[in-house]
């Protein structure tokens, strides 16, 4: 969610939190649920776990830039893969805006996949849902919790610039501007904290808090909130100036596993950006909810995956709204 975010293929720790829904989830005029695709493409999950797999394993950092994605996605006019879409025509492709530009990845992964997935069974199996797959499946992947994917998402015929640009929370955000950013999408505070643990894994860039460094609140102090210590160390490579796109791991203590200890860096003041340390510092629900995580690994994973199922039904196309993209980057593509 902030910068893309390696990872050994297995992990010692792979706890597995299965999460069923209990009947259908309603959204959009349709229902998704996790057997949608059992009779017409009884392959598919299998399909977006091997592609999943092999990118990882290429690219450590892979499994959170899927996360990621899914996010970016979900957050502008729903989970319908708009940001997928290049420009063509009207459209002026999401990955222009600032959230995405010069940060989002996988594009390259999601195309593998649909291509083996059209091969299998075409027109059937939407982008959007290959993204809800493969957030999850790069999840467990890194050691963290396994859910049940609601399916059936269709996608969409066009994409938001401004949207991407306005509704996903920036680094430097204050804590209540990020709380009304997951409000709006029909998410609550315990949301927000369950779901930037995915923070645990990944990486984000110098550019994303550097202010934190030199000038945090415009007086060219840095952030009082930030561990002295871990910022001397972080300004050895994030420089006042130059070094933009140098890469620094969310989590510090244990990059490439999906754990809790995102949450044990913010009790410490090492969270990296300050939309990660304000959960702790700016309000007292939060703070709590912090804390319980940090103590309670499996607390964390089980609301994790909750708020994933929850922030992946967020307004999605299904019936006969959208469609289904042959290629995942053009609309109309069959």
């Amino acid at each position: 969610m902030a910068h893309s975010m390696g990872f050994i293929t297995v992990l010692s720790l792979l706890a597995i939190v299965p999460l069923c829904l209990s009947g259908k989830t309603y959204g959009g005029g349709g229902y998704l649920y996790p057997q949608f695709y059992d009779h017409s493409c009884p392959k598919a999950q299998e399909i977006v776990k091997h592609f999943v797999a092999k990118a990882v394993a290429e690219d450590p950092r892979m499994a959170a830039s899927l996360l990621r994605l899914h996010f970016h996605d979900c957050f502008v006019k729903g989970c319908d893969a708009s940001v997928l879409l290049d420009s063509s025509g009207t459209i002026i492709s999401e990955k222009r805006s600032n959230p995405n530009r010069d940060s989002a990845r996988g594009f390259e992964v999601i195309d593998e996949i649909k291509a083996a997935i059209e091969k299998e069974c075409p027109h059937t199996v939407s982008c959007a849902d290959i993204m809800a797959l493969a957030a999850r499946d790069s999840t467990v992947l890194t050691g963290g919790p396994n859910w049940d994917v609601p399916l059936g998402r269709r996608d969409s015929r066009d994409a938001s610039l401004s949207g991407s640009n306005n509704n996903i929370p920036a680094p430097n955000n204050t804590f209540q501007t990020i709380l009304t950013k997951f409000k709006l999408q029909g998410l609550d505070i315990v949301d927000l904290v369950a779901l930037s643990g995915s923070h645990t894994i990944g990486n984000a860039r110098c550019t994303s808090f550097r202010q934190r460094l030199y000038n945090q609140a415009g007086n060219g102090k840095p952030d009082y909130t930030l561990d002295q210590s871990y910022a001397a160390h972080l300004r050895t490579h994030c420089p006042k100036s130059g070094g933009d796109q140098n890469l620094f791991f969310l989590d510090f203590v244990s990059p490439v596993k999906f754990d809790n200890s995102y949450f044990k860096n913010l009790l410490a003041y090492k969270g990296l950006l300050s939309s990660d340390e304000v959960l702790f510092t700016k309000n007292a629900e939060s703070r709590e909810l912090v804390k319980t995580y940090a103590y309670n690994q499996e607390l964390f994973f089980q609301q994790f995956a909750k708020s994933m199922i929850k922030m992946g039904t967020i307004s999605p196309l299904t019936g006969y709204k959208g469609e289904i993209r042959k290629y995942c980057r053009k609309v109309n593509a069959y």
